[in-house]
């Protein structure tokens, strides 16, 4: 009978390459079949990343992900990708899926896994986060001591964000995209505009940082981030 392979998560983390970990490149370098996401047909991100590093004749998945707000879609491709990665570890090959960031801090690896930890052997891969990427970019350390750090979602509803910014010392606010907006008029209701920073693709070449106040469009790209000091 053949062994299984195995699924490596391996996170690639916010964009520069030399911020991957010495085992996510080891498992790069080595690597057969490669497993991504692609969000509506788009270049994968993860893939960017990594190039560097990937063997000219690794196999790979690429895994069409459709960003809409109903779940059912995304939902179709993740058993979509997750079966066709379960054919490769059958045969008994080792496959490595690549994410943005950590794996299982707002991974998408983590609905693989979901779809396939029961059946196969899971190995997750930490990578530095978008979070302590934009904290390095903008020289400002998160919290200290007693501190209270909150990660919160921009699509949570406004008055959900008003009360998370009141009981923390510092937010980093992720997903902003569409959700620009509305978390501009909560920070200016709550009068800490002019203590929030967005970064867009922290650490990546096209990187930008600017203060939210001066920040006159109605969105701002998905990776973006903004980091509040409450």
């Amino acid at each position: 009978m053949t062994t299984p392979g195995t699924l490596y998560g391996v996170g690639v983390g916010p964009g520069d390459p030399e911020l991957m970990t010495v085992k996510a490149w080891r498992l790069l370098a080595t690597a057969k079949v490669i497993a991504y996401l692609a969000a509506n047909g788009s270049d994968s991100t993860a893939r960017s990343i990594a190039a560097p590093f990937l063997p000219d004749d690794a196999q790979e998945i690429s895994i069409d992900v459709p960003m809409r707000t109903e779940r059912e879609p995304a939902q179709a491709a993740y058993d979509l990708g997750a079966a066709e990665i379960a054919t490769h570890l059958a045969r008994g090959h080792d496959v490595v899926m690549l994410c943005e960031g950590d794996p299982f801090f707002y991974g998408s690896f983590m609905y693989v896994f979901e779809r396939l930890a029961g059946s196969f052997d899971c190995v997750v891969v930490p990578g530095v986060t978008s979070v302590a990427a934009c904290a390095a970019e903008l020289r400002q350390p998160l919290c200290r001591r007693d501190d209270v750090l909150k990660v919160l979602p921009a699509t949570l509803d406004a008055d959900r964000l008003r009360d998370e910014l009141l009981t923390c010392q510092t937010a980093a606010i992720i997903k902003v995209g569409r959700h620009f907006q509305k978390v501009k008029q909560v920070l200016s209701a709550l009068d800490l505009i002019t203590h929030a920073t967005a970064i867009t693709k922290a650490t990546q070449q096209d990187q930008a940082i600017q203060p939210v106040e001066a920040i006159a469009s109605d969105s701002l790209p998905y990776f973006t981030t903004i980091i509040v000091k409450v």
